[in-house]
């Protein structure tokens, strides 16, 4: 989060202001700090400078719905503006410019909510103009150094992508790419150079590695490709690209531990020097306008960041802080990187640690950890849930499973419609080899993860019961068709690679065998899930499901959910109550050590809704009636709604309909229904009305109801 001016004179980082993160401003030569922000309910994670030195800019969502906005803070008056209003609207930052240093290039879905068009802000005085109006589902778009858009891509319906080219503004879009389902996550286009006459992207087309490439038009309409870098460990994982030229410096591979290539040889003292300065992995990861100072991190396992000012002139570096100063001089845990071989053969890059001081005698109990995405990675370095449970003496087990990013499209097409499959066998084999090394107890392993890392759990729980010995699902989907037709509707140009990838909705027989809630009476060991009440991408009925489902067959659930959070757990005293509940839940079942709650619950809004079992000092169970959900549960006529509501609602609900096949509607529609009452409660009122109508709608029809007769279109009362 350290970031220089534009002007080099002054130095930001992200830091608590009363328990919040916020953003900081300090003199580059030292001095004071002050917070320019004062978010005091949700922390700010992402932000930068704009180019006029007077404001910051940063990105925040209310509540976990990832409806992230826009802001501009004045430096000098302290005055926050949303540059980007609007309670649906989502909007994301693309960058600055040096030469219009007032503006900004925003993409956002004020226009469609389906949509991200690309538009340009003038940060003092709110002014929007658009600069590309997405009215044929691109999911990318590239501008060049003017800020023209040169390059927009489409998915394809076989879960590739098209990408077209113009010469100019003004130009007429030709192909420059279509992409097969194969390659179509490792090749693509990236960004121009300043002249705007080449482009830098990844191919791994021809190969297996995603290589760093060169693309320039030829006069004939055609275009050529030169390979700049290429490496057969690893996808091209990082670039350095010069800011003022926007030519590339250094390119980067990861397998097991990040590697840098020089490309560029006047970067390559600053480079050299850097390696030798501190020992870690080494990112430069902000430039002063004029390049001449960089803000460099230093990444270690058992330590926190290291942040470093680098005047290039001088070759010299400056310590500033690390991010975390409450960790410095305690006794953390290595991360250790190893190749694991699957079932099948295939390699997996994998991260462990060992509580530190086992002396190898007794066998330790495991946490194998599944990251989300699936389509991202782990990565070695710093891991504070590595710390933690080893501190609490569990060993932590990181697994790249077949699917994941950055190890060549052969490793993540492997994943192609292998989900409750080989993806699982992946993270099975990871700990069965643990145990073969002789340092896991085969009977004390438990497996976690968040978003897919959640539904592995759920998978594990219920495909593989005697492995597991309890799990921990945290925001994770329990059915395959329902977390489809419920997806944001920003997803829905990019639906079709999860269709390919995953499942489709025309196959509901294949979505139900991949399904943790189909197979929930498989069940047997203990199970702990955490949701976000506000998850715009896996919504809380998806939690709901399954937990009804356990709770009707009689099998006990932990059940934690809280009302002001989404896709995970942003706010600290959340995140620590749920923290605290993880390590009772893990001794309880595990044997490892536990603290005593010290008011965590009491400080969060966390709703125990299920204890499962479990006893925690001073804390109840959840009660509803004390602390009602926010679910609107009036009933609404249909003639009561005015007619411009009505042809809305008939609108959306043949949408609905066409989107899930009629197998899935009995489980799908309430669903669907719980989400439009909990944005009901909150919804402006002349939406609330026609929200509720539509949910009762669909509760009706997967009772059996089905679709009302055209001359009683949505007359259910």
């Amino acid at each position: 989060g350290v970031q220089i001016s534009p002007n080099g004179q002054w130095l930001s980082y992200l830091a608590p202001l009363d328990g919040v993160l916020n953003v900081w401003v300090m003199p580059v030569d030292g001095g004071d700090a002050r917070a320019v922000t004062d978010s005091t309910d949700r922390p700010i994670r992402s932000y930068g400078w704009s180019w006029n030195n007077e404001q910051i800019l940063y990105v925040q969502d209310k509540g976990g719905n990832e409806n992230t906005h826009v802001y501009a803070v004045d430096l000098e008056t302290g005055t926050t503006t949303d540059l980007t209003p609007g309670d649906e609207v989502k909007a994301s930052l693309v960058g600055g410019h040096r030469d219009r240093p007032d503006q900004i290039l925003v993409q956002t879905t004020a226009r469609d909510p389906q949509a991200m068009d690309m538009v340009r802000i003038d940060t003092t005085t709110g002014d929007t103009e658009p600069i590309f109006l997405n009215e044929d589902g691109f999911v990318g778009m590239v501008p060049d150094d003017d800020w023209n858009i040169r390059v927009r891509t489409r998915m394809t319906p076989d879960g590739g992508s098209m990408s077209e080219f113009r010469d100019s503004p003004d130009g007429e879009w030709r192909e420059l790419d279509r992409v097969g389902l194969e390659d179509a996550m490792t090749t693509s286009t990236a960004g121009f150079d300043k002249t705007g006459k080449t482009m830098w992207g990844i191919d791994a087309r021809g190969g297996d590695k995603a290589r760093f490439v060169a693309i320039r038009p030829n006069l004939d309409g055609t275009f050529e490709r030169e390979t700049i870098f290429a490496s057969e460990e690893s996808d091209v994982a990082d670039l350095m690209i010069n800011p003022i030229t926007q030519q590339p410096e250094a390119v980067a591979t990861n397998r097991l531990r990040k590697t840098w290539t020089i490309l560029d040889p006047a970067v390559k003292p600053d480079l050299d020097a850097l390696a030798k300065l501190v020992d870690g992995e080494v990112e430069v990861i902000d430039r002063s306008g004029d390049d001449r100072t960089w803000i460099v991190a230093y990444l270690v396992d058992d330590g926190p960041v290291q942040y470093w000012l680098w005047d290039r002139d001088t070759q010299e570096g400056r310590y500033l802080f690390t991010s975390r100063p409450d960790l410095e001089g305690l006794p953390l845990v290595k991360m250790t990187p190893v190749e694991i071989e699957a079932r099948d053969g295939l390699m997996l890059p994998c991260y462990y640690s060992l509580p530190a001081g086992w002396n190898g005698e007794a066998k330790l109990p495991l946490v194998v950890m599944v990251h989300g995405g699936p389509w991202a990675r782990d990565s070695w370095g710093y891991n504070p849930y590595h710390q933690w449970l080893t501190n609490r003496g569990y060993a932590v087990l990181n697994v790249n499973f077949r699917g994941s990013t950055g190890f060549g499209k052969d490793f993540l097409n492997a994943g192609n419609r292998e989900w409750y499959a080989k993806m699982q066998d992946d993270v099975n084999d990871t700990a069965r080899w643990a145990v073969d090394q002789g340092w896991a107890d085969p009977d004390r392993l438990a497996i976690m993860g968040g978003s897919y890392g959640g539904y592995a759990t759920l998978a594990g729980m219920t495909r593989d019961p005697e492995l597991w010995a309890c799990g921990v699902d945290i925001v994770g989907p329990s059915h395959i068709s329902t977390l489809l037709s419920t997806i944001p509707p920003y997803w829905a140009p990019m639906k079709v690679m999860f269709e390919t990838r995953v499942g489709s909705q025309d196959d509901p027989a294949y979505l139900d065998s991949i399904s943790p809630l189909t197979h929930v009476d498989r069940i047997s060991r203990p199970l702990l899930i955490g949701q976000g009440a506000n998850d715009p991408r896996v919504k809380i009925s998806e939690s709901d499901q399954i937990v009804e489902a356990m709770e009707a067959s009689g099998i006990p659930v932990t059940y934690v959910v809280f009302p002001d959070e989404g896709h995970g757990f942003a706010k600290p005293e959340n995140n620590n109550a749920f923290n605290a509940v993880v390590e009772a839940f893990l001794a309880e079942h595990l044997g490892g050590r536990v603290e005593p709650m010290a008011g965590e619950i009491a400080a969060s809004t966390a709703q125990l809704r299920n204890l499962g079992g479990l006893e925690f000092d001073g804390v109840k169970a959840w009660d509803p009636a004390a602390e009602p959900a926010p679910v609107a549960e009036t009933t609404i006529s249909f003639d009561a709604l005015g007619a411009e509501q009505q042809a809305k609602i008939e609108e959306v609900l043949a949408q609905i309909e066409s989107q899930v096949p009629e197998p899935q509607r009995p489980f799908a529609y309430p669903a669907i229904a719980t989400q439009l009452r909990t944005q009901a409660a909150s919804a402006p009122a002349e939406d609330r009305d026609a929200m509720v109508y539509a949910a009762q709608e669909l509760e009706r029809r997967a009772a059996g109801g089905g679709s009302p007769a055209p001359d009683d279109a949505g007359r259910a009362d």
